[in-house]
């Protein structure tokens, strides 16, 4: 099971260029995708904004691509559980694992905006796990690091071909504050890579230099710079009973403390 597959995007698209004046957005992209509590990965492969560097004017470039890499060289739609393990990217296996599609695809980077991400904690003698809502501190967008890949595949209906964007999120070990709170699962340990904004956006340079790019890897975003909060259950279709959205803070009662207290 993938490690992170909750995301938010609580901000209007267009102050992306906040953060990247030259910022171009392609056709396709629809500016009512705005302002989403809550976006699932995991069996859902929801299309989210993706900056990119266009390989025709090498600006950066946003464009709508569904969360799940499809490899570009698939001729038809994989199924459901192997786009599953396609939403998240081992970052130990993008520069030394040439057996690996991320080392192919190693070039084509991008950068995933989002507002928090969501994680789940394990609490011995409870039935439900504890989601919490994490992001960087003093940035209210910032950019997890990601893979993207395009490939051409029939449309089920018309079997017209079509370039299919699709993108997965990087991961790596996780720093001590998000051990405790990713603590269970198969890929417990693991947290998104978090990254500086100005690290970011070396991510995206067209030169990256193979040290570059393995500094960029290996950066741990330390606990302390992290604002992090529990929330209400995320996986739920049903609105919360307090109506508030589904990133703001809630209470559990009873829960035991983080070594790290919360921010």
């Amino acid at each position: 099971m993938p490690m992170c597959y909750d995301i938010s995007f609580t901000v209007r698209m267009k102050q992306l260029s906040d953060y990247f004046p030259d910022l171009l957005f392609d056709d396709q992209l629809d500016f009512e995708f705005d302002i989403i509590d809550h976006i699932q990965g995991v069996s859902v492969f929801a299309p989210h904004p993706v900056i990119y560097i266009n390989r025709n004017d090498f600006k950066p470039h946003c464009r709508m691509m569904e969360w799940g890499c499809i490899e570009f060289y698939a001729r038809a739609e994989p199924d459901w559980k192997k786009r599953n393990g396609m939403l998240n990217i081992r970052a130990e296996r993008i520069l030394d694992d040439p057996k690996s599609y991320w080392h192919k695809i190693r070039n084509r980077r991008c950068l995933i905006p989002v507002t928090g991400i969501f994680e789940h904690r394990e609490i011995v003698g409870w039935k439900k796990k504890v989601p919490y809502l994490v992001k960087p501190k003093e940035q209210d967008i910032f950019f997890l690091p990601g893979l993207y890949s395009v490939a051409e595949l029939p449309d089920k209906e018309t079997g017209e071909i079509s370039k299919r964007w699709t993108y997965g999120l990087i991961t790596r070990a996780a720093n001590p504050l998000m051990k405790e709170i990713h603590n269970g699962g198969d890929n417990s340990g693991r947290m998104p890579l978090f990254l500086p904004l100005e690290m970011a956006k070396a991510f995206l340079a067209e030169e990256l230099t193979a040290q570059d790019y393995r500094e960029i890897l290996n950066f741990e975003m330390p606990g302390e710079n992290l604002d992090h909060h529990t929330v209400s259950t995320i996986r739920t279709p049903k609105p919360r009973v307090d109506g508030k959205a589904k990133h703001e803070a809630f209470l559990w009662e009873g829960l035991p403390q983080l070594s790290i207290p919360h921010s």
